[in-house]
């Protein structure tokens, strides 16, 4: 439970970013969907809700997702699914339930950089851009490697072109935390792109190239153990879950 001392809705991003950075305990608002499970006393709750984030925008060259774009969104998404199959589908309806997904954003997933997250291994299975009020526009997997930091995520800039994507992860139950979760984009000219979350570390672009190798991947990355599986089990499923989401992808080529 929090509780709130002041609540701000914002008419800029820019009037948001400086309330922010005003008091340490001043807070954006996304879905609330972790913040409601910790204890912590908000100084200036700051609503987005007002600053037209939640859409997915085809912008022409790319396509931009608001900061405030839900993940039930990102899931039934006809645009997304016009240029990268199943890949946001499959990430995220896993994830807890329906009524979950229709609160959760996309700019509060992405944010907290979770060792957890589906969505943020999705992502960086795409050449995506991120633009935030202190770094301006980066490439994604910069971002998911910099320490927190007072920010407010914006939106998420993807390349308008059809990739051919899979997503693959192992849990316990179908609402479950993943135990692993691998993403594999490749681009038109057979370059892959392959992430890997859940190790429990964050997510990160474990290879980019046209030969992968699945075991050779797998051994580069660094594993731990947590509550739901030891670091050498990750180690053995790791290069299961490249190697079926290469094959998906050639199938589906």
């Amino acid at each position: 439970m929090y509780t709130i001392r002041h609540f701000l809705r914002p008419d800029s991003l820019e009037e948001a970013y400086q309330t922010l950075l005003h008091a340490r305990n001043n807070t954006v608002l996304g879905g609330c969907m972790w913040l409601r499970l910790g204890k912590r006393a908000i100084g200036t709750a700051i609503d987005l809700s007002s600053l037209g984030l939640d859409q997915i925008t085809d912008t022409g060259d790319c396509i931009e997702i608001g900061a405030m774009v839900t993940l039930r969104q990102l899931e039934t998404s006809g645009l997304l699914q016009q240029y990268f199959g199943a890949l946001f589908c499959d990430a995220v309806s896993g994830i807890v339930g329906t009524q979950f997904r229709n609160t959760a954003t996309v700019g509060g997933s992405i944010y907290g950089r979770f060792g957890f997250s589906d969505v943020l291994t999705a992502f960086l299975a795409l050449p995506t851009q991120i633009k935030t009020c202190r770094h301006g526009i980066l490439p994604l997997e910069e971002f998911a490697s910099l320490p927190y930091e007072k920010d407010i995520v914006e939106c998420l800039i993807l390349p308008k072109q059809a990739v051919t994507c899979s997503y693959q992860h192992i849990r316990f139950q179908a609402t479950d935390f993943p135990i692993l979760a691998c993403a594999v984009g490749m681009q038109a000219d057979n370059t892959y792109r392959i992430a890997v979350g859940a190790r429990p570390a964050r997510a990160c672009v474990a290879y980019v190239g046209t030969a992968p190798d699945p075991d050779v991947i797998a051994e580069s990355l660094p594993y731990a153990d947590n509550m739901r599986a030891s670091a050498a089990y990750r180690r053995q499923v790791c290069p299961v879950l490249i190697r079926r989401a290469l094959e998906e992808v050639q199938i589906c080529k």
